[in-house]
């Protein structure tokens, strides 16, 4: 079968692999039909992921059709799937505790193990969620689109809450769509006007915070001095994540949705005064790939909007490293990989 394999940073190339074998008890065989392009992909290419071992097939953001399944296996060929891609130990104290998305054994395909940028995987059943009656493409941006939806409900926000989602990329403006889903007044805050904008024509978030010198009195000019109830930092980038504590009103939550590896300092006795409570948010579980499969059928994700750039297999290994490097109106690209 053709996969696309990360040799090392800045190559890609088309190889011929070996296709799966017959699955076991519990696994399934599957035909990947649709796989999108994540920023942590970007970041494999270009070397920037700090614990990859290379060479890599990248690829987690996946809908698949099962090809066989394995005995004492439900699913019938045919069947499109989502797919979880977070393979869990389902042993350890967070497996235990019905939290496999941060398993201390975790192996994410295409980062610690190799992904769906090829034809066929393998996965287990309790990996892959029927995706009822969502389009191959609609059901691959499933996975990046739970990332928003958890951390949205790991910040237990009331329906009313007054929330901030900074970050406009393809993960901010997740959290964004599934905080106004919970019934949250979202203002987006970024850098770019050019990402502000696109939210505003084609997502509808018209409240907007441009980054700048003035972001404190533009924080307290949208919420009457108050600072906002929930803040969802999106950016990847340390010093927002520092400053992010400035934004949240007492009694508030700020929730990480990205992860540096810096250290992240705060002023204690600010912290302390608003009581706030700092919150981590990490992959996502089954809750929140089905709260986004019944949010996509319901017509509440602008899907189309959101899918902005597609490619092919073979085409992917020219077009992934341009898009690496020219991000204008790039919000989520997906790789056809199958027929359908």
């Amino acid at each position: 079968m053709k996969a696309i394999l990360c040799p090392e940073p800045g190559r890609l190339e088309i190889v011929d692999r070996n296709r799966p074998g017959a699955p076991a008890a519990g696994w399934a065989r599957l035909a990947v039909s649709h796989v999108g392009i994540c920023g942590t992909d970007y970041h494999i290419f270009e070397g920037k992921h700090p614990f990859l071992q290379y060479p890599r097939v990248m690829g987690h953001e996946i809908s698949a059709k099962v090809i066989e399944a394995g005995p004492e296996t439900s699913l019938a060929s045919g069947t499109l799937v989502v797919v979880n891609p977070y393979l869990s130990c389902g042993s350890c104290v967070a497996c235990r505790s019905g939290k496999p998305n941060c398993c201390t054994a975790i192996r994410v395909l295409g980062v610690h193990t190799d992904g769906a940028f090829c034809e066929e995987i393998m996965m287990p059943e309790q990996n892959l969620y029927p995706a009822q009656d969502l389009s191959p493409e609609a059901a691959a941006a499933v996975e990046f689109l739970a990332i928003g939806a958890h951390a949205v409900r790991r910040s237990n926000a009331a329906p009313g809450a007054r929330s901030l989602v900074i970050g406009a990329g393809p993960i901010g403006l997740g959290t964004a769509i599934f905080s106004r889903i919970a019934g949250h007044s979202v203002t987006l805050l970024d850098t770019s006007a050019e990402r502000l904008d696109f939210a505003a024509d084609r997502l509808g978030f018209a409240h907007r915070i441009v980054a700048d010198n003035d972001v404190e009195r533009a924080v307290a000019q949208a919420t009457d001095g108050d600072g906002f109830d929930v803040v969802f930092d999106a950016t990847g980038n340390g010093t927002s994540m520092e400053r992010s504590f400035a934004h949240v009103a007492h009694g508030g939550t700020l929730v990480f949705v990205s992860v540096v590896k810096d250290d992240i300092r705060f002023s204690d006795p600010e912290f302390h005064k608003r009581e706030m409570t700092l919150v981590a948010s990490r992959n996502a579980t089954r809750v929140d790939f089905d709260h986004v499969i019944a949010s996509l059928r319901d017509g509440l994700v602008p899907i189309d909007a959101l899918i902005t750039h597609r490619t092919t297999l073979d085409q992917a290994v020219h077009d992934l490293p341009r898009w690496a490097h020219d991000k204008s109106g790039l919000v989520k690209a997906v790789i056809r990989v199958g027929a359908a």
